[in-house]
């Protein structure tokens, strides 16, 4: 038996004797179970799998440990009543916001942390990573480190702009719904029936295919199929709120639909429509990298996650993970997006501790 297991068993049974002496019983539920499994598995997979094991606990507690001091960071660096909320916020949603917050900076600041431009051919097809390129080189010989740096800029930039238009049009369309009733009610809501019953992707790839790929193409298609979505959700939270009676008084005072739409009810509706940008972010970003998988994207040269998985799926073939790479950025933001959400659909509803 080598020293890493002796050592790798001794401080996994040493922890676990010592919350359960400090009485912290989900430390040690957490703690023992982990080293009946890791014996379990050192049974089956030896030492390899207890490294194995050692190296995801390691990587979740250094997440753990992020999530804690970039939580206490914007506690400290935001205005007391914004951080009071941040201060409950638990350690997954604080690691999403700091997953968002890096995607941020690297979109933002692409030209200055990428190495190299994202077009730019400086090596041979499929090159090896070394000091002037991190990751390696794509089909083409340009650096993937770059394009991926780029690809947070165009992918989660044009998924934003497209769930921006689809939030807009959604929103208006069901708290004008809600507010006015009647015949327009019946018609936007029949129109948002017909676009929900296609399949999203398969309405995607009939329009783009139609309309041609040009990235305001991609936008406004994207916007039409997600905001029946935004519709349906905005036009229940305001049919809520429109048979209030403070609703009622305003309109005797004789107040307009604008106003009412303004000063009344979205003021009452907006935790949950926020909460529904965030996951409309999430369908319309995926959609999007599908759709440069598939070749009806963002076109090259432009850096896209979808297609970089396209263009270098051949390289898993031979092993090389590098591929999975943008993969692994489009899940890594999708998963940071819903432990936001999740967060702040608990805080609407209204759930206590």
């Amino acid at each position: 038996m080598s020293l890493f297991v002796i050592g790798y068993y001794a401080l996994l049974i040493g922890a676990s004797c010592l919350a359960a002496y400090f009485a912290k019983r989900s430390a040690f539920l957490l703690l023992f179970s982990l080293t009946l499994a890791s014996f379990i598995m050192g049974i089956v997979g030896g030492v390899p799998a207890l490294r194995a094991v050692t190296i995801a606990a390691a990587t979740l507690a250094l997440a753990a440990g992020t999530s804690y001091a970039f939580r206490e960071f914007l506690v400290q660096i935001l205005p007391e009543g914004i951080s009071k909320e941040i201060k409950t916020a638990p350690l997954t949603a604080a690691f999403g916001m700091f997953v968002i917050f890096t995607y941020a900076i690297a979109g933002i600041f692409a030209p200055v942390i990428a190495p190299h431009g994202e077009a730019e051919v400086i090596s041979s097809a499929f090159a090896p990573a070394d000091e002037n390129m991190l990751l390696g080189a794509d089909q083409l010989g340009r650096d993937m480190f770059s394009r991926i740096v780029y690809g947070a800029r165009n992918s989660v930039g044009l998924a934003l702009v497209a769930t921006s238009l689809a939030f807009i049009m959604g929103a208006l369309g069901g708290l004008f719904a809600a507010t006015k009733g009647g015949w327009l009610d019946q018609i936007l809501g029949r129109a948002a029936d017909v676009i929900m019953s296609v399949p999203s992707l398969i309405f995607a790839l009939l329009m783009l295919s139609i309309l041609g790929t040009s990235l305001w193409v991609i936008v406004v298609v994207v916007a039409v199929i997600y905001s029946p979505r935004v519709f349906r959700l905005t036009r229940a939270v305001a049919g809520n709120v429109v048979v209030m009676d403070y609703i009622e008084a305003a309109r005797l005072r004789g107040e307009g639909t604008w106003y009412l739409i303004r000063k009344e009810i979205l003021p009452n509706s907006t935790a949950p429509l926020i909460a529904e940008f965030g996951l409309e972010f999430c369908f319309v970003f995926l959609l999007i990298a599908g759709l440069s998988f598939l070749g009806l994207g963002i076109q090259p040269p432009t850096a896209d996650w979808g297609s970089m998985v396209r263009e270098n799926a051949t390289l898993i073939s031979f092993g090389d993970i590098t591929p999975l790479i943008p993969a692994a950025a489009i899940a890594l933001l999708t998963v940071a997006v819903n432990f936001v959400v999740d967060w702040m659909l608990y805080r609407s509803s209204g759930l206590k501790e």
